[in-house]
């Protein structure tokens, strides 16, 4: 996938990824995964082939979570976190955050950040380490 400071924007990496996994709740707070695949259309996340249970969930609880898994160990996850609506058959998420991620210590390791992994947020313009 190459390096994380190669990223800059959510349009840059996502094309990397071969599917996702939307995550969304159900009322009791249960998670819910569906395995997905998802387009960049118009800054938004745009999720088609999904069941009966996740558009019932998205509906009642928008908040969701969409994760794309590396291709191999050493490489970064891509995780969005958005607001989804519902249109016709597709579920439309806004992202409100999008990070690379993985399991690695920072070099030099920083203390005085919290994300003790190797962590970029990508944001949707240039990217920055997590906080």
């Amino acid at each position: 996938m190459g390096t994380a400071s190669q990223a800059s924007t959510l349009a840059d990496v996502i094309g990397r990824y071969r599917f996702a996994y939307l995550m969304t709740t159900n009322a009791q707070g249960a998670p819910h995964s569906v395995m997905v695949s998802a387009v960049l259309q118009d800054d938004e996340l745009v999720v088609s082939g999904f069941g009966r249970r996740t558009r019932e969930n998205a509906a009642a609880r928008p908040a969701v979570g969409v994760v794309w898994p590396p291709k191999a160990e050493s490489e970064h996850s891509l995780i969005v976190d958005g607001s989804a609506t519902i249109v016709g058959d597709s579920l439309r998420i806004a992202p409100t955050r999008a990070v690379l991620h993985r399991s690695a210590p920072r070099d030099p390791p920083d203390p005085s950040v919290s994300c003790g992994s190797d962590c970029v947020e990508l944001g949707f313009g240039t990217p920055r380490r997590t906080p």
